[in-house]
């Protein structure tokens, strides 16, 4: 059989082609191309996907609470500068998600070798990092996005119940407060996942 051919960035700017048996790939299955992976790769998409879920979290969030707010405002205006606070909340699901990539982006340029391709190369050390970062930056997305909805749609109840009840802002903003809280949560606990995952 031909072996299968795809390219490969050894240093920034310059691509190499590299091979790979088909036999090879037939008998080892795919978690041996999945484990050869660099895993520098694996920590770049942790990061992203932290950044990204919490920002899509938030928009979310927004949209849910912003189109209440506006649409009860119009029949009550005296809620517009207290609902602001649920905007508040929403945005800050997004500065976790930035706070969390910095953190995870110090360890990802810790050290490491760019350059290496060949599969015995890497080191269980790096491995560790890799996945480590990678898995943080899952859990902080993941847990900011639903962050973001739940912080909108319980953002979205508070916007109407004030439209009708005016004693109801503040019930209902403890509640938001708790449904806030779970965001950070997950940044926690993604600074405990990513404690020792420098590379070396």
């Amino acid at each position: 059989r031909a072996p299968l051919q795809f390219a490969v960035m050894t240093t920034p700017g310059t691509v190499s082609a590299a091979w790979m048996s088909l036999t090879s790939l037939e008998t080892e299955g795919w978690g041996e191309v999945i484990g050869c992976i660099n895993p520098q790769s694996w920590a770049a998409m942790g990061i992203g996907l932290s950044i990204g879920l919490s920002v899509v979290g938030a928009a979310w969030g927004i949209l849910l609470t912003g189109a209440s707010l506006v649409g009860a405002s119009v029949k009550a205006p005296r809620i517009r500068s207290k609902n602001l606070i649920s905007i508040i909340f929403c945005e800050a699901v997004a500065i976790y998600g930035v706070i969390m990539s910095i953190i995870l982006i110090n360890k990802y340029s810790s050290g490491g070798d760019k350059s290496v391709i060949e599969c015995d190369a890497i080191t269980t050390e790096m491995y560790f990092a890799g996945y480590g970062i990678f898995w943080a930056g899952v859990t902080v997305g993941l847990s900011n996005l639903f962050c973001g909805v739940c912080v909108g749609i319980t953002g979205s109840g508070c916007a109407l119940a004030h439209a009708q009840q005016e004693s109801m802002f503040v019930k209902m903003l403890i509640v938001e407060i708790f449904g806030s809280a779970l965001g950070l949560f997950g940044v926690i606990v993604g600074i405990i996942m990513s404690t020792d995952t420098a590379f070396p």
